[in-house]
């Protein structure tokens, strides 16, 4: 599906899953290189760019976390920038380009703003918007820090180390999407500065200073994830402690009580006791005495209990 926006002499395109007759539309029309025609069908599975005579073709996977569409870990966008048109295509539904659209239209609609005499700083604005988008995700998962945090110190421990480890390996997969960005920018701010000329240059520049600021973000991010899971790791293990003490001092009252049971339990005619009327009462008033001195003992001596 293409959908068309225009400002001024500027245009943009977006097309959602290109069809073969849809790229052959776009090659007639913006002289397209038939090797970028190809790629525009299929998704790719690096994020690449390429400089040609007349435009640049750029590739970026952006992560999802919050908000997935068809069940995919991230969103490729290929970008076509000549000097006064720019191409966007994308397998599915990206809603920060849904959303830049619409202030796009309206823009053009009221020329309320100077967006710019060449295609470069449309990417310019979708990049950033996109970018602002992976901030949101990561902001998503700042709410995320939060509740768990809470339900850590809350008593429920076992229950979070499914919670973590699936936000750590969010985060993980979020960094291995990102990590190509920082070469690919960087190339393509060289690529944009020979295109578009040097005074375009602070624009780039900016771009790859937006990917720092996620990176940053990301690495904090996983810092936090770490911290949190060797905090859950020591409460449980602290509490594991708890009932294995327990458990052993358990044991430790019980074996006497069993050693004196079964002592008296045996069937031999010198026993103590064994014509004693009241003999079962004084046994297990002796058993009752014994455990609660070592109860005594390990509660309020060795404080283990």
């Amino acid at each position: 599906m293409i959908s068309r926006y225009k400002y001024k002499d500027l245009v943009w395109v977006d097309v959602l899953s290109p069809t073969p007759e849809e790229v052959r539309v776009l090659m007639d029309e913006f002289n397209i290189h038939p090797l970028v025609a190809e790629e525009l069908l299929t998704p790719t599975l690096r994020s690449k760019v390429d400089l040609y005579d007349d435009f640049i073709y750029l590739i970026l996977h952006f992560p999802t976390i919050s908000h997935k569409h068809d069940g995919g870990r991230d969103q490729e966008i290929d970008f076509i920038i000549g000097d006064k048109f720019i191409i966007t295509s994308h397998y599915d539904f990206v809603d920060q380009l849904h959303e830049f659209s619409k202030a796009f239209e309206v823009n053009s609609i009221l020329e309320k703003s100077n967006i710019g005499d060449h295609a470069g700083f449309i990417l310019f604005y979708i990049l950033k918007d996109l970018y602002k988008m992976l901030d949101g995700e990561l902001e998503h998962i700042s709410h995320d820090f939060n509740e768990i945090q809470a339900k850590i110190f809350g008593g429920n421990e076992r229950d979070m180390v499914n919670s973590i480890s699936h936000l750590n390996r969010d985060l993980l997969n979020f960094k291995q999407i990102l990590r190509p960005h920082k070469e690919v920018l960087e190339s393509f701010e060289i690529a944009g500065t020979k295109f578009f000329g040097e005074d375009f240059s602070y624009y780039l520049h900016t771009v790859v200073g937006e990917f720092y600021k996620i990176s940053s973000i990301l690495d904090g991010h996983r810092e936090t994830v770490l911290d949190l899971r060797d905090t859950n790791d020591s409460l449980l293990t602290t509490k594991t402690n708890d009932i294995m003490k327990t458990l052993t001092v358990t044991a430790f009252i019980i074996l006497p009580l069993t050693f004196i049971g079964q002592v008296f339990g045996m069937s031999v005619s010198s026993i103590p006791l064994a014509s004693n009327p009241n003999a079962f009462w004084i046994i297990l008033a002796t058993m009752g005495v014994v455990g609660v001195c070592l109860f005594s003992y390990f509660k309020f001596f060795k404080k283990w209990m």
